[in-house]
């Protein structure tokens, strides 16, 4: 049910942890001299902006930092240095980036510190929202955000958060993201529905009692008038379809 914007989301997130693991990228350096922070995040860096650059379907605006060794550590001279993501992290916000030496006297293996930033339109609240009140297109504004602030997905597109309720409390200044809101129920246990029933050239309908409460587009379980208990899907505040 998820809207493009919103695959697109999460789309980005496993590209991220697939496409870039298989990919390769050899730096050679100079075998006289011995590593240094600095070299490492110079190669980081460029296999960063290369990889990111090839998966971005949301067309987002992307930002890659790339932090420094740990002072500490001392590496031998290396004449190939590979760059790769460690198995289990994505280029997704804080995260980290392997750096292995292939072509040296000493074989080290090191990791970098990385943030991966991605700017784009979303929808932002613009004042205090209660848990259990339904959103509406007033209670957002849209602005540019950092998608990659947080692992949940972002909420672009507005089938996805408008007459949905909030799960918790919303402040001033928060995007919209997966997990913030959910679908309003319509009718609640007990409530007098009419169930629908498409044929080959007919529709059928009766009343019906509900058995669970009825959220747009999930099922709900209903008993008719007769006794008979089905499920169907929610179709609005009073329908229900089944399936004959």
């Amino acid at each position: 049910m998820f809207a493009l914007a919103h695959w697109y989301s999460l789309r980005w997130h496993s590209l991220l942890g697939a496409t870039v693991v298989s990919s390769y990228l050899g730096i050679s350096m100079a075998a006289a001299q011995e590593i240094s922070s600095l070299n490492l995040q110079g190669v980081a860096q460029e296999w960063l902006q290369e990889a990111t650059s090839t998966v971005n379907p949301a067309g987002l605006r992307l930002e890659v930092k790339v932090g420094s060794l740990d002072s500490r550590l001392k590496l031998a001279a290396c004449g190939n240095v590979e760059p790769y993501l460690p198995q289990g992290t994505r280029l997704w916000g804080r995260t980290r980036v392997g750096l292995r030496c292939v072509d040296g006297i000493s074989r080290w293996n090191v990791s970098l510190p990385v943030t991966v930033n991605a700017f784009g339109n979303a929808w932002v609240v613009k004042g205090s929202v209660q848990a259990g009140a339904v959103l509406t297109q007033s209670d957002v504004v849209e602005a540019e955000v950092n998608w990659a602030e947080e692992a949940n997905p972002v909420l672009r597109d507005r089938s996805l958060w408008v007459g949905h309720v909030a799960t918790r409390q919303l402040t001033t200044g928060q995007t919209l993201r997966q997990g913030m809101v959910k679908p309003a129920q319509v009718f609640p246990i007990g409530a007098q529905v009419r169930v629908v029933a498409d044929g080959p050239g007919f529709q059928v309908s009766t009343d019906a009692f509900a058995l669970t409460g009825g959220v747009v587009g999930q099922v709900a379980r209903v008993r008719m008038e007769n006794g008979k208990v089905s499920s169907g899907v929610v179709l609005d505040m009073r329908t229900v379809k089944i399936d004959l």
